[in-house]
């Protein structure tokens, strides 16, 4: 029955990921033919793209008065994502370089992010008032370190109008626009789907074995949600792109902590039920953390041995918590 229910959630969080990827493509597509005020929030979106499951699962748990599973799969994701994903990467494809001076500001700004909502839980509850600090905390960070490269996207989109206003004349662009709205508002659909199929899926799993919320959220939907990232990652190894890997690792964690945390807080404050698994896993992302920065500020790269110590890291995590 455990079984069945896990792999329940596994195929739905596919689902999620899925169409998840449907709503990016639709985005991407639709802002090439948009005016040049829309240009910034849609970098702004397709930036968030690898957090878009974290983001409709939480938005779902909070409607549903469930918020502990949305505290679960963030620290989850960010425990994952720099304990799994980049182990597995940096395992797969032997080293990866650190490039550029940007990761000296972002790794700590991604570490305080990170940190902030473990801090204001302090007393055991976010509160809506918690939400509105970690949105502004959020919203300050994009509008400062973002805003050069939403431009840039911005202008990319705009040289590619000519050539989309070009090919017009031959082919019916409208019909292909509206293809992509459906495709927009399709996908926008199986998300919401499959995050409330995911929701209620681990309610009732939680119910019945006894499972706290939070620890289904932390472990099970948690990598499923970080498949995004891990998809993302070989990409952009494969593209000689590592700058690409690094930055989306800590812009996840930024986007996680913040953003998505900020969200389910102020639909539904967060009160914390079971405190030590909690700390344990807060303690745990803080450790995990601080030794991949350590990895990539020694040698300025990731090696398959600091790979394999990383996801030692992430597997040693799961064996306490399960136990």
């Amino acid at each position: 029955m455990i079984g069945g229910s896990i792999l329940l959630i596994i195929i739905f969080s596919l689902f999620l990921i899925k169409s998840a990827d449907w709503v990016i493509v639709a985005i991407r597509r639709i802002s090439k033919d948009s005016k040049t005020a829309a240009f910034t929030i849609s970098a702004l979106i397709l930036a968030l793209g690898t957090s878009f499951p974290e983001l409709f699962v939480g938005i779902t748990s909070a409607i549903e008065g469930k918020p502990n599973l949305a505290l679960g799969v963030v620290i989850g994701s960010n425990i994952a994502n720099i304990s799994l994903v980049a182990g597995v990467t940096a395992l797969v494809v032997g080293r990866i370089r650190v490039h550029g001076t940007y990761l000296k500001r972002d790794v700590w700004i991604a570490l305080a992010a990170g940190v902030l909502p473990l801090i204001l839980v302090l007393d055991t509850k976010l509160s809506r008032v918690d939400g509105l600090i970690l949105l502004a905390v959020y919203f300050a960070y994009a509008s400062s370190f973002f805003r050069a490269r939403f431009i840039q996207i911005g202008e990319e989109q705009k040289q590619e109008n000519f050539i989309y206003r070009f090919v017009r004349k031959f082919y019916n662009i409208d019909t292909e626009k509206k293809r992509e709205f459906g495709r927009l508002f399709v996908g926008i659909a199986v998300l919401l789907f499959s995050a409330n199929a995911i929701v209620k899926l681990s309610s009732a799993l939680a119910t019945s074995f006894n499972i706290p919320l939070f620890v289904i959220g932390l472990i099970i939907i948690a990598v499923g949600t970080s498949l995004p990232e891990l998809a993302f990652s070989f990409r952009s190894i494969k593209e000689h792109e590592p700058s690409m890997f690094f930055g989306n690792l800590l812009g996840s964690t930024i986007a996680n902590s913040t953003l998505v945390l900020g969200l389910v807080a102020v639909i539904h404050p967060i009160e914390i039920i079971d405190t030590n698994k909690y700390f344990f896993a807060a303690a745990a992302f803080v450790v995990i953390y601080l030794t991949f920065w350590q990895f990539i500020r020694s040698k300025h790269r990731l090696d398959r041995r600091e790979g394999v110590v990383l996801i030692l890291l992430y597997v040693a995590f799961l064996v306490v918590q399960l136990t």
